[in-house]
């Protein structure tokens, strides 16, 4: 009874997986390259950051760039879980 009672249930849970609309493969493409040059200029920002803050620790102004790399790596942050975000945001 237990088996047939938890197969109905199963069976009338909808899939919330949200469907691919055919034709929108390109734009998958556009969004992977867009992610990865973003990647890419925050890999660039971190290591400016990292070699300013190397020229100029012999100044007394190395810790400055501190926040700058704060914010470069909150930025990989976001960039890396922007797909998440959005289906979190979205179900909520």
């Amino acid at each position: 009874m237990l088996d047939s009672l938890t197969a109905a249930v199963i069976t009338t849970i909808p899939n919330p997986t949200p469907v691919q609309p055919p034709g929108t493969e390109g734009l998958l493409d556009i969004m992977g390259w867009v992610k990865w040059v973003a990647l890419a200029i925050c890999i660039i920002g971190l290591i400016v950051a990292g070699a300013m803050m190397a020229i100029q620790s012999r100044r007394g102004e190395g810790g400055e760039h501190a926040g700058k790399i704060g914010m470069a790596l909150g930025g990989v942050i976001v960039i890396s879980a922007a797909g998440a975000l959005v289906g979190f945001l979205m179900g909520a």
